[in-house]
This record gives structure tokens, sequence and C-alpha cells, in this order.
């Protein structure tokens, strides 16, 4: 037996490897070519609500991080108006946009668009790119979400710049019906207050969150 189990084994470890190979990367909550992300753009039916350029942008970015979270994935399109929904929430794994919603941009960043950019403290600015979404807390907007920027010199100065996803009552139609925009944060990716609980409750601890903006510096950055 002991001869029979030693020549098993390579046979075994082979098959093992192949398998491996042909599983598709979707098995995991990611999406491996091209046709695959237009297929699941189609079932999101995102067309109208999110390029599809910007799509494709964020899963194969998504790619380059390591999460836990691999079945969510959150966008935020800052090339929209502020007054438009320009956040998505969607769940890569069930195939389904879970959230699309409200979101602010930084001060500094512009008025009705966010057009600048920085990653320095106290520039009351948004920084474009991926993050890794980390722990909860309750601070002086009450429930909000730490964030990690993962790209070095764009955005990883988040931790300390306090960059966090929390909810404020300038982000509201309410807002937009008074002042054709919704407000301003210093930085931070704000939320409606009504959806901030189940939001963040459902991406924390780990999932990938792409700020995308048509900032030339940030894109080409991008393409290398």
């Amino acid at each position: 037996m002991k001869r029979i189990y030693i020549h098993i084994t390579p046979l075994f470890l082979f098959m093992g490897f192949w398998l491996v190979l042909i599983l598709p990367v979707r098995s995991i909550g990611q999406i491996s070519n091209d046709k695959s992300i237009d297929t699941l753009y189609k079932h999101l039916e995102l067309d109208g609500k999110l390029d599809i350029v910007i799509f494709q942008r964020a899963i194969q970015g998504m790619g380059e991080y390591e999460f836990e979270k691999t079945n969510l994935l959150t966008i935020i399109d800052y090339t929209k108006a502020s007054y438009k929904k320009r956040m998505f929430v969607i769940d890569l794994e069930q195939e389904k946009l879970l959230y699309t919603t409200l979101v602010a941009h930084g001060r500094n960043s512009g008025t009705q668009y966010a057009e600048i950019f920085s990653n320095k403290n106290r520039s009351l600015m948004s920084s474009p790119g991926f993050y890794r979404t980390a722990e909860t807390y309750f601070g002086k907007h009450g429930y909000s979400l730490k964030l990690d920027g993962l790209e070095e010199g764009i955005n990883d100065m988040a931790r300390d710049r306090l960059i966090v996803i929390h909810g404020a009552d300038y982000v509201s139609e309410d807002f937009i019906d008074k002042h054709g925009r919704i407000g301003r944060s210093w930085g931070c990716p704000a939320l409606p207050l009504h959806l901030t609980k189940e939001v963040i409750t459902l991406i924390k601890e780990g999932s990938c969150l792409y700020i995308h903006t048509d900032d030339e510096s940030y894109l080409n950055r991008f393409s290398q």
C-alpha cells in the first residue's frame, strides 16, 4: 500500500494544480477578463448610471490589492455633479447593485464637481484611487468607517488625515432643493444619514472602495 500511495500522490497534486488554474476568478468574487466584466456590467444594469470604463478600471485595479471581502466593491464617480447619485455599492458574487446614493466630496476640491485633489493634511480635499475599508468607530459624526488608502502619494495619508465614511445632514435631497447641490466635507466621502449605518456595516473591514476622477495626473499614473 505504501508504494501505491507514493505513486498516486503526485497524480493528485498534479490534478489539484490544474484544478486551481481552471477555477474561474469569479469564484472568489473577482472578474478575470474583459468579456466577463462586460457581462457583469450588463447584469448589474449599470448602463446610464456608471460609465463602463470606470467599472472596468475598478474591477481591474481591485485585482492589484488584497481584500478580505472580495465579493463587495464600492465605486464613487467624482466626474458626476454632486446632486447626482454617484456612489455605487456592488455585490460581485450575487451580481447585484445594492446601493446607489449621494456622496459628498471635499470642500476645497470644488463646489458642484470634485476637480482638485490632494493627499495632504488640512487640504480639505478629496483623494482618488483605491482604498481598503477598515474598522468602525463612533466620533463627532456618529457611526463612522476608517479607510486605508492603498496608493502611495495619492491617498496613503487617508488615515492620518482622518478621511472616513460618515453621515451628514448636508448630503440630502432637501439640501439639493435649497442649494442646487449637496454640501461638502473636509475631504470625507460623507453619506446621507438614513443610509450611513447600513452601508458602513455592509462594507466595513476589508472591502474595496474605488474613488474615480478624470484628473489626468491620476489617470496617467493608473495606466502605467
